[in-house]
């Protein structure tokens, strides 16, 4: 079985050592910004998913500068380990969807900070304009910048379900432009979304396969409390994975996947408050146990069923 420092696939932690020497944590930021999904430009009740944190329940206070964000979680991580190093991650909601000379603040501010070692920025990808990515090529220069693009499927029924509100081009259009600038794409997917067999996600994983990109984060849906999918849960509508179910899918997935995609993700965490299904999640490093046991059991590793094939 191929591994990856004992994973049987290319963890994110395998990625960091490798690149930084030592383990590296992340601090999660809250730039202030919203979504054209919520402010009326495209819509104004978020993707169907979407808490009321944009994705950010887990993000510091927007009320605090950046320094200050990075300080206070990196004084809360070193009081329980010996860590150096930290990746900022702007999280919360769209965190390019502002006007670029605060964007260059916010971004300077984290990246210059002497404890980071890359800066991650959560966005869509219909959120890049010429001018954003400029200042992006031009922060990549300093220190890495990874962006992360919330694709979540590749099928435009699921994308007009869950309103993601735009088409797939836009998505291919932002990945070539990153690349041409030399900034690392991490690409979030969702596992479970309703409608969406096994293998409408493994077309999902084969067609990234298929992208130039760097990363991928494998996100179980999660039902939030407050949510439209919440109503749809609770009327019956659709099914959540049991955990069995979901860790036979995930195998298939990593199988299935170009073992240089580096793993970033590959179940998530809900907010406890706000959870409302599946609860077992709330169990992530059993859950992940588990992951690693079965795949040891099937002798699989990430890659096992790829094959590097013209598209």
């Amino acid at each position: 079985m191929k591994n990856w420092n004992g994973k049987p696939y290319h963890s994110l932690d395998y990625m960091l050592r490798e690149r930084f020497g030592e383990k590296v944590y992340k601090v999660t930021l809250n730039g202030g910004m919203s979504c054209p999904n919520r402010d009326g430009k495209l819509g104004d009740r978020g993707c169907i998913f979407c808490s009321q944190g944009g994705s950010g329940d887990f993000a510091a206070d927007a009320a605090l500068t950046i320094t200050e964000q990075i300080d206070s979680q990196i004084a809360v991580l070193s009081a329980k380990r010996p860590i150096h190093k930290y990746i900022a991650y702007f999280q919360a909601y769209t965190n390019t969807y502002a006007p670029v000379e605060y964007l260059r603040r916010i971004f300077t501010e984290a990246i210059r900070h002497p404890s980071v070692v890359a800066v991650s920025i959560g966005t869509r990808p219909d959120c890049l304009g010429e001018d954003i990515l400029e200042l992006l090529s031009e922060l990549n220069q300093i220190k890495p910048v990874w962006i992360e693009l919330g694709l979540q499927t590749i099928h435009e029924r699921t994308a007009a379900y869950i309103r993601r509100g735009y088409p797939l081009s836009v998505f291919e259009t932002a990945v070539r432009n990153l690349r041409e600038r030399g900034i690392e794409v991490i690409v979030h997917t969702i596992l479970g979304l309703p409608g969406e067999s096994q293998e409408d996600i493994l077309a999902t994983m084969k067609y990234l396969n298929h992208r130039d990109i760097q990363g991928i984060k494998l996100q179980l849906l999660h039902v939030l409390k407050d949510t439209d999918l919440a109503q749809e849960y609770l009327e019956g509508k659709f099914h959540v994975y049991e955990r069995e179910e979901y860790l036979n899918l995930v195998i298939r997935c990593l199988e299935n996947l170009n073992p240089e995609i580096v793993i970033h993700r590959m179940t998530g965490d809900g907010p406890e408050k706000l959870l409302l299904a599946p609860l077992w999640t709330g169990r992530k490093r059993e859950v992940l146990n588990l992951l690693h046991h079965q795949m040891k059991v099937c002798d699989s590793w990430q890659g096992k069923q790829f094959h590097s094939l013209p598209e």
